[in-house]
């Protein structure tokens, strides 16, 4: 059976997720960001039971298509800007959802804007204002060079973002004292 589970974001989670499941005595076949396989088919008793496990440590299963279709979304989005390479081949995010997903890109950003009260635009945004927090907070790679790594056609441009986001430049938020990140779920 395939789990759909919100607020997966990362290989930790992902960790976390096979603990609960076999814990649970379910046999994992395959495991990615938002999703599980599981073998044997659960009872409804186990999934209640799995879904308040699970629903302890900050996910959940998910059961609407919409909603699994959201997480499907957040899930590319953030492997695509946290954990891959790809938007410095400056990858059109758009183009990309629409064939991991079979679906139209319009239809992808509405169902969005729907289910969380915000564009996927703006979820983009911010997810790139994360990344560029953590990058910053490194220290490897100048403005110029995060601004390549995340797409941007320029480092003003980034800087124009990321004012516009958190109300600091880049050069304010690396100097300060208190760099305040959010939690890639959160988001």
């Amino acid at each position: 059976m395939l789990l759909h589970i919100k607020n997966m974001v990362c290989d930790r989670c992902i960790l976390v997720v096979r603990q609960q499941l076999e814990q649970a005595n379910f046999q994992v076949t395959d495991i990615d960001l938002g999703t599980a396989s599981i073998t044997p088919e659960p009872t409804v008793e186990q999934l209640q039971s799995l879904q308040t496990s699970l629903n302890t440590l900050g996910f959940d299963l998910l059961d609407d298509e919409k909603t699994r279709l959201v997480e499907r979304i957040k899930n590319i989005v953030i492997e695509l800007i946290h954990h891959s390479d790809m938007l410095e081949n400056h990858v059109h995010i758009p183009e990309l959802l629409s064939e991991r997903l079979f679906k139209e890109y319009s239809y992808i950003s509405r169902v969005f804007s729907e289910q969380e009260g915000l564009t996927l635009e703006k979820f983009i945004i911010q997810q790139k204002i994360e990344r560029t927090k953590a990058l910053l907070q490194e220290g490897e790679l100048n403005l110029n060079e995060i601004a390549w790594k995340l797409g941007y056609s320029s480092s003003s441009h980034l800087s124009s973002q990321f004012k516009s986001v958190t109300g600091h430049s880049p050069r304010a938020y690396k100097l300060s004292e208190d760099k305040q990140r959010k939690a890639l779920d959160k988001i």
